[in-house]
Parts: C-alpha cells; sequence; structure tokens
C-alpha cells in the first residue's frame, strides 16, 4: 500500500524523465493520461508545472518544489514503514550505501556479500562513486551513509567509524627490499616508480612525496587506475607507493608486500563511515554499520 496519489507518480516519472513517452513507456500507461493528471493538477494549484518545449517539459519553480516535497515525503514514508515494521517484529528493510571505488572488492565486498547471504529479507542499493560524490548523496539523504576516503573538509557530516591506513612502498614479496623493515625513496633510486596519478585520492600525497625530496625516477610510469597499478606489480614491472588500503587482501594473501616508509612525512589515508547529522537510521541500515565497522577495525588492526 501507498499513500501517495497516482498524480505524484506520474509526476515524478515525468520530472525524471522529461517527458511524457518516456514516462508512459517505464510507467505502462498512455502518455494521455499522464499528461490529463498533469493538467488537472496545474488546473488546481493555479500554477504550471512544466514547461512544454519541442524537445520535452521542464519543470517550472513551481514544478521544482513540487518535486523536491514529493522526494522527501516518499522517503520519510520509507522510513517510517519500516519503524511500522520493526514494531510488529517484521524483517524487511532498505539501507543504501555508498563507497569509493577503492572498496568495490576484497574485505568490504566480502562483508557485503555476508550481509546479503545471511539478510535474505534485506533489500540492498549500493553505489560506488569518487568520495565528493558519496559524501554529498549522504548529506542530502540519497543514502543511509557512505564510506569515504579524506573526510576532512566534508561538511555536514557525522563520522561513526574511521580508520588510519598508512602508506608505503609496494612491491612484489620476492623483490630483494621486501623484507625490509621500512624503506624510504632513496633505497629505490635504482628501481622503475609506477607512480599513481590523478585523480586517485593518493595521487596529491604521492607527488608531495616525490617534490619534498626532489626525486625525479628515470622512466616512470604514470597511471590513474590502482587495478592496473596492481596488475603491473604483480608481473615485477616495478615498485610503487600506495596506501595498505589499496593493497590490504593482495598482502594477506601474500601476493604482494608492504613496506612502510622511514620518513613518516606521508599522513595516513583517512577511511571513514559518514552519515548525515539528522539522518535516524533504521535498524537495518544499524545492523549493517556494525558489521562493516568490525571490517574497518579489522584494516586498522592488520600488521
Amino acid at each position: 500500500m501507498s499513500p501517495f496519489s497516482r498524480f505524484a507518480v506520474y509526476f515524478t516519472e515525468v520530472a525524471r524523465s522529461g517527458s511524457l513517452r518516456r514516462a508512459a513507456e517505464k510507467l505502462h500507461i498512455s502518455a494521455s493520461a499522464i499528461n490529463r493528471q498533469i493538467l488537472q493538477a496545474e488546473e488546481a494549484f493555479g500554477t504550471p508545472l512544466f514547461e512544454r518545449l519541442p524537445e520535452g517539459l521542464r519543470m517550472t519553480t513551481a514544478g521544482e518544489l513540487l518535486y523536491e516535497n514529493l522526494l522527501r515525503w516518499q522517503k520519510e514514508f520509507q522510513l517510517t514503514r519500516q519503524k511500522f515494521d520493526e514494531l510488529q517484529g517484521l524483517k524487511r528493510g532498505t539501507v543504501s550505501v555508498g563507497m569509493v571505488q577503492a572498496l568495490a572488492e576484497g574485505c568490504f565486498a566480502a562483508a557485503l556479500a555476508e550481509i546479503i547471504g545471511s539478510w535474505h529479507w534485506l533489500e540492498l542499493n549500493l553505489q560506488v562513486a569518487d568520495s565528493h560524490t558519496v559524501s554529498q548523496r549522504v548529506r542530502q539523504a540519497d543514502l543511509d551513509f557512505g564510506l569515504i576516503l579524506d573526510s576532512e573538509g566534508q561538511a555536514g557530516l557525522s563520522v561513526l567509524a574511521f580508520a588510519e591506513l598508512e602508506m608505503g612502498v609496494v612491491m612484489r614479496p620476492d623483490h630483494p627490499r621486501a623484507q625490509a623493515a621500512m624503506l624510504s625513496l632513496g633505497e629505490l633510486s635504482d628501481e622503475r616508480h609506477i607512480i599513481a596519478g590523478a585523480p586517485l585520492i593518493v595521487h596529491e600525497r604521492v607527488s608531495m612525496l616525490y617534490r619534498h625530496y626532489d626525486f625525479s625516477p628515470a622512466n616512470s610510469v604514470r597511471c590513474n587506475d590502482i587495478r592496473l597499478i596492481k596488475s603491473l606489480l604483480l608481473k615485477g614491472s616495478g615498485v610503487t607507493v600506495l596506501s595498505r588500503l589499496d593493497v590490504l587482501d593482495e598482502v594477506k594473501e601474500g601476493r604482494l608486500a608492504f613496506i612502510p616508509l622511514r620518513n613518516k612525512l606521508l599522513r595516513p589515508l583517512t577511511l571513514a563511515l559518514c552519515t548525515a547529522p539528522s539522518r535516524q537510521l533504521s535498524r537495518p541500515a544499524q545492523m549493517a554499520i556494525q558489521k562493516l565497522t568490525g571490517v574497518m577495525e579489522m584494516m586498522q588492526a592488520a600488521p
């Protein structure tokens, strides 16, 4: 059962698609029926909700205001339904999670797979994007919570858990220096360096490290994809500077070696689990947060 009128459903779909035809295809109803509902509403409200343009429909200021209110009402109703279910002892709920690409595989993916396998009643909405986009969606209440990197400056968020992951040198475990307790760039002057490029989070840190030591390795390789960097490392194509987060699983499996930097010039990479301060988290969302917080604690404790 939904408390939202047929008009509200029609209106929001037209607002999203900008077209009566596309909305009709999505809702499996005639475009004329949708248009009739919108015209009746415009007459009742005494103001147009859409501008009729040759390329489609565009919301007026009144239409934008109505659209924002309808989205907010739908979100609030969804939370209310979840609370009703909890009061009745029912297991049902939806949890929306945002995360950065670095977490799309490995221990976080394994934790999400465990949640999916154990909580058959749960509907999960997973979104992968950069930290700025995830934090923005969390602030706008489009996501229950987000896992973002380097949350400093992300105003309007409450940090529920965080882990600090140091920067270090990564290489194959059979490299002559792989057993070192610590390494510096100077000790790697004869190596081919694979340097993390923009827009990777570690790019600015790594660039600052090389600038600080005025170190420009010959025949360096620059790459803006962590997965490709790791593939090159596994094939023995060089060494690189990354965060422990980037290679957590490969190091655990013994496929790569992570050696901390001798100079602590680079601050650790911060992984933060954040939500909007005013967000009322459902019981399923709290359970998911508890599960993922455990993964973060394990990462923090990893040697």
